[in-house]
């Protein structure tokens, strides 16, 4: 049985994979939080196979450094944090054994049937024994891992995460103050604004301070300036016929399988459930 530590585990995320891992029988999952005593620090990491940092980016390197003169040589040490390039070299510059990185691309209740993708960063020292380990605890409750860089998941993060949060902050900003326009709103704008609530108001520093975080977060916004920058001289139909591409892809042989792969997915937990 092999021991992995959850560094983090009243957080909604730590909460959630101390559960699923916990319900493996090769798998002695133990879970820490505040105040890290060092009675239980040494107890917990004792023999463990990984220690798994499900805390914010922000605190990655204060984490690492409370863990590692606990932590035997051969632990993984790993993190589920969404910005990957800054938390690896916190972990790597104060741990000198095998570094693992992921990102869970789903939250603590994902819906039911969509697929659960986590990218995996190997880091220093880690062997392939290391990176298959953390992605087995993945995949053991049905996610499907990919291999990434840090600096290939950062930029397409700032693009998918960050360039949403920050134009939906933009966006919100430049009409909130207009009072004349709360008899002009439709349905389309409300699902728009309740869809950006929760990130602009009580994730909000979580957002602010994983956008400032990504070193590709500026440049994104100049590639999206660029674009703003069409639509201000008239050219709408060059920008819609980049933006039609996401429905294009849709027909790809790729695409299909993997839409049929999750109505299967999805069919399979109705019968199941039934």
């Amino acid at each position: 049985m092999k021991r992995v530590v959850i560094a983090g585990h009243r957080g909604r995320m730590g909460a959630m994979l101390l559960e699923r891992f916990s319900l493996r029988a090769d798998i002695d999952a133990v879970g820490l939080d505040l105040p890290y005593l060092e009675g239980d620090l040494a107890e917990a990491c004792r023999g463990a196979r990984a220690v798994l940092l499900c805390v914010p980016a922000s605190a990655i390197a204060d984490m690492t450094a409370k863990f590692a003169p606990y932590m035997d040589a051969g632990t993984i040490l790993a993190d589920i944090t969404s910005v990957k390039e800054r938390p690896m070299r916190d972990m790597e510059s104060l741990w000198s054994g095998p570094v693992v990185g992921t990102h869970p691309l789903f939250g603590p209740k994902p819906d039911e049937g969509m697929e659960l993708r986590v990218p995996v960063i190997p880091g220093q020292n880690a062997s392939e024994d290391d990176i298959a380990f953390i992605e087995g605890l993945f995949q053991g409750f049905g996610c499907v891992t990919f291999r990434a860089t840090a600096e290939e998941h950062d930029m397409a993060e700032a693009k998918i995460q960050g360039m949403n949060f920050i134009t939906s902050a933009v966006y919100f900003a430049m009409t909130a103050e207009d009072p004349a326009l709360m008899r002009y709103l439709t349905p389309s704008f409300l699902r728009r604004k309740d869809s950006a609530e929760k990130q602009l108001t009580e994730n909000r520093a979580l957002f602010t301070w994983l956008f400032e975080a990504n070193p590709h977060s500026q440049a994104m916004v100049l590639q999206y300036l660029g674009l703003l920058s069409m639509a201000a001289t008239g050219n709408v139909d060059a920008i819609l016929d980049k933006a039609q591409k996401w429905w294009q892809l849709e027909d790809t042989p790729t695409a299909q399988a993997q839409a049929k792969l999750a109505d299967l997915q999805s069919s399979a937990l109705g019968l199941h459930k039934g």
